[in-house]
């Protein structure tokens, strides 16, 4: 049987993650990746009350992907329940995130929680078969075009190392100015969600490139109807179906196919349509894959 681990699996897409791959694949184990414990039950407990079978087929896993104590138990607890397997994990989907706060906070969730996890876990993958889907965001291509020529080909490096990404990740969290400050260096308005999804692009290039033997992509949901994005629409006095926002269920696709697929290449970031899109600009769902050039 496959495990697959989704953190932040407690509500909205991962939790609709969690449901899909249950419902779609019946030799697949999920580790529900939650910060907090009793609310990652509650969640278990509304799967399996509709869905009694499911009972035998997942679990709750405590992890806070900003805590590198955490993230280390955790792991630990994976490798400790799976002694008989060298590799217990087939898939992660790196799922956790957020969206507002200083930008500290979100690049420890959004960009070195993905690391962080990817670091802890890769160890327990199955090197020929094993798979990392890191759920990013159009946001983070947004961000990339709004930056300098340089700055942009930085951020589209299929060769850089992580000692470069983390040194541009210090620069931007040591500016201090706010939007025409980052703009001086090159950097749009600095703003934090789409910064910390730009970088997590990044590093998927580099951890692909890193690890070959595995299928590791990025990819975006959409725009859908979550806790990050519902106070947008109140905020603009519209329900979420007004602003084009989908249900959680219907930003499960491009995690799905790249678990489960035969995505194009390797380190690629994929659109919620499931096609193959560029890092520096966006590409509408419906329209033309993007195919490097």
């Amino acid at each position: 049987m496959r495990r697959v681990l989704v953190t932040g699996a407690n509500k909205g897409i991962g939790l609709a993650i969690v449901t899909a791959v249950l419902d779609e694949h019946e030799d697949t184990f999920v580790l529900l990746g939650t910060r907090n414990l009793d609310r990652g039950r509650v969640a278990l407990k509304s799967l399996t009350e509709k869905h009694p079978a499911w009972a035998d087929r997942t679990d709750v896993l405590e992890l806070d992907v900003s805590s590198d104590d955490s993230v280390a138990k955790a792991a630990g607890q994976v490798a400790g329940k799976s002694d008989s397997q060298p590799a217990p994990l087939y898939a992660v989907v790196n799922n956790a995130g957020i969206g507002f706060g200083v930008l500290k906070s979100v690049i420890e969730v959004n960009t070195l929680g993905i690391r962080r996890v990817c670091e802890a876990f890769l160890p327990l993958l199955d090197a020929s078969d094993g798979r990392i889907v890191n759920v990013t965001s159009a946001a983070g291509p947004n961000f990339v075009a709004t930056c300098s020529p340089v700055r942009q080909r930085f951020f589209l490096d299929t060769q850089v190392e992580w000692p470069s990404l983390e040194s541009l990740i210090e620069e931007c969290l040591a500016i201090d100015g706010g939007k025409d400050a980052f703009a001086d260096k090159g950097l749009g308005d600095g703003n934090s969600y789409g910064l910390s999804k730009a970088c997590a692009n990044t590093y998927t290039l580099l951890l692909a490139r890193e690890n070959p033997t595995l299928r590791i992509n990025a990819c975006t949901p959409g725009f859908i109807e979550t806790d990050m994005t519902r106070p947008y629409a109140e905020s603009e006095g519209k329900a979420p179906s007004e602003m084009g926002m989908k249900s959680p269920a219907e930003g499960t696709r491009s995690a799905l196919f790249l678990l489960f697929g035969e995505p194009d290449g390797n380190g690629h970031y994929y659109g919620s349509d499931t096609k193959r899109s560029p890092l520096d600009r966006y590409r509408a769902p419906g329209t033309t894959p993007y195919t490097g050039e």
